[in-house]
């Protein structure tokens, strides 16, 4: 599990494309350097693991699945990535749940500057309206973030200095995509609803 507060912005090194599947090279000094086979490391919001280390970071394999559902399949050597090591037990909860599991990819449609921060808006996916709300939490490429505008057409974040310096939603300009994983609560809130009012689908 992850909070979505993103520890590095780390370098796509390599990228060495098979069949249905694809193996990842980063350049990470901050999170690579404690990190062992096996472990969990949030790419752009995707989880991923560890499968080798390489002098200042890490390799994983990105499977089709993964591929096709999220931006990671467009990821190409020199791109800036978000990451973030999962949580420890012991670790302070700065962000929300984030379980690095990808709902679905969406575009910047606007950017709009602030005297110290921008307001970005993204296209809505229909699939996901019923799960945004207005102040609620979202990722967006992995970072943490509160929704502060809503439309059935669209969403608004407001970035901060941090989040525009130390992401790459800094960058993100129009028509560009971003990976969205909505709150995995609202998702149980759903299913124990649904089952509550008998539909098992």
């Amino acid at each position: 599990m992850f909070t979505g507060i993103v520890e590095e912005l780390g370098t796509l090194t390599l990228r060495t494309d098979g069949q249905d599947s694809s193996v990842i090279e980063v350049l990470a000094p901050t999170v690579a350097q404690d990190a062992a086979h096996g472990d969990s490391i949030s790419v752009d919001g995707v989880c991923l693991t560890v499968t080798a280390h390489t002098p200042g970071g890490f390799t994983a394999d990105v499977m089709a699945e993964t591929l096709n559902r999220s931006t990671l399949g467009r990821l190409q050597a020199g791109d800036a990535v978000n990451l973030e090591r999962a949580m420890p037990a012991d670790g302070r909860f700065g962000g929300h749940i984030v379980q690095g599991h990808v709902d679905a990819t969406t575009t910047v449609v606007s950017r709009e500057p602030g005297e110290r921060w921008e307001v970005v808006t993204f296209a809505l996916p229909p699939q996901l309206r019923r799960y945004i709300v207005l102040k609620g939490s979202i990722a967006l490429d992995g970072v943490s973030l509160t929704v502060s505008g809503l439309t059935d057409q669209a969403f608004s974040v407001s970035l901060i200095p941090t989040t525009l310096g130390r992401t790459t939603l800094g960058n993100r300009q129009p028509g560009e995509e971003v990976n969205v994983e909505v709150d995995v609560l609202a998702k149980y809130v759903e299913s124990m609803l649904a089952i509550r009012d008998g539909d098992t689908t």
